[in-house]
C-alpha cells in the first residue's frame, strides 16, 4: 500500500518540480496555523520546515518524514510527496480525492530496525462525502544518501462508517 494514495505504477517522473507548486489546501494553510499533522507546534516549526526552505527533504527520523507526508496530502504537495518516496516504489503521479478532508494522524509505534531503516505504525482518518474512513498502516522508511525516504506499507484493518 502507499501510505495516503491509491496504489500506482512506479516511476521516477515529476519528482524535480519545485514542491511551492502545491494545491489550493497549501495556499490557504498559514505558516503559523497549527500543523496538520497534530503536533501542538506551528506548521513552520513543525511539518513546514520539511516542505520548503533549509531544511526541506531533511525530516530527522521516520516518524518526522511520515508526519510531514500526512501534512503534505492534506495540503496536496505533489512533488513533496514524490521526492520522499523510495524510487523502487514511487508513482508516476499522485491523484488527490476530490472532497477528501483528513480529520487527523495518530501515530501508535515508530521503531527504528537499524541505522537504515524504520516502520511507523499510524491512523489516519478521513471523510468523503459524509462517510468517514481510518486508514490504519505500518509504513517502512528508509534512510539514503538523500535522506529517510517512504518505501511502502501494509495495511491493517480498514474501517468505514457513515
Amino acid at each position: 500500500m502507499n501510505d495516503f494514495a491509491p496504489h500506482a505504477a512506479p516511476s521516477a517522473s515529476r519528482v524535480d518540480e519545485p514542491v511551492g507548486s502545491a494545491g489550493p489546501a497549501a495556499a490557504a494553510h498559514p505558516p503559523s496555523a497549527p500543523c496538520p499533522c497534530g503536533h501542538a507546534a506551528r506548521y513552520a516549526e513543525c511539518c513546514g520546515r520539511w516542505h520548503a526552505g533549509p531544511l526541506q527533504f531533511q525530516a530527522t527520523d521516520a516518524e518526522a518524514l511520515m508526519r510531514s507526508r500526512y501534512s503534505a496530502y492534506v495540503l496536496r504537495l505533489e512533488p513533496y510527496l514524490l521526492r520522499t518516496w523510495h524510487p523502487r516504489t514511487r508513482p508516476a503521479s499522485i491523484t488527490f480525492e476530490p472532497g477528501l478532508r483528513w480529520l487527523g494522524l495518530e501515530v501508535r509505534r515508530h521503531a527504528v530496525l537499524d541505522a537504515h531503516h524504520a516502520q511507523v505504525e499510524f491512523v489516519a482518518r478521513s471523510k468523503l462525502g459524509g462517510r468517514a474512513s481510518r486508514l490504519h498502516e505500518t509504513s517502512r522508511f528508509e534512510r539514503t544518501p538523500e535522506g529517510w525516504l517512504y518505501v511502502d506499507g501494509d495495511l491493517h484493518s480498514q474501517h468505514r462508517s457513515g
